[in-house]
Formats: C-alpha cells, sequence, structure tokens
C-alpha cells in the first residue's frame, strides 16, 4: 500500500488504475507532478460512513502538457514515485 502521506506537492508520480470491461480491464496511466492529496466525500448518502458520507482518496497531478487531473484512488490504483 502506498503511504500518501509521504506525497508532498511537487513529487512525481506514476498513476496506472484499471477499470472492469467485458473483454478484461482498462488500463490507462498519467505521469506527473503532485498538486494536492486529500480524503474527500462524495455525495452518495447511501455510504453509512462517517457523516454517512463515502470518503475517497484523491490525488490532483499536474501533468507535463499543463493540464491538471484529479483522480479517485481505489485498491487496484498503483501510484510510483518517478
Amino acid at each position: 500500500m502506498f503511504e500518501f502521506s509521504s506525497l508532498t506537492v511537487g513529487t512525481r508520480v506514476r498513476v496506472t488504475q484499471q477499470m472492469p470491461a467485458p473483454e478484461g480491464a482498462w488500463t490507462t496511466t498519467v505521469e506527473g507532478s503532485v498538486q494536492r492529496w486529500r480524503q474527500a466525500t462524495t455525495g452518495a448518502w447511501f455510504a453509512h460512513s462517517k457523516d454517512d458520507r463515502l470518503w475517497l482518496d484523491r490525488l490532483e497531478v499536474r501533468l507535463d502538457s499543463g493540464e491538471i487531473t484529479l483522480l479517485n484512488l481505489d485498491q487496484y490504483s498503483v501510484v510510483e514515485r518517478v
């Protein structure tokens, strides 16, 4: 398991995520520098968790193109320092 508390702004990472598909799994990889990591809630009222919300790990990454992308991380996400 990746230790998110060790991430600081500017740390370069590669994140690989998978999504199930009928033919197997779709895999995507992004690489860039960390802008922010946080745990944030969704509007999921059915979660029955802290404050009746579903808490997600969210990683904000600035790509080499300058684009900023927000990744919702799950147990299948792989975060590596580059």
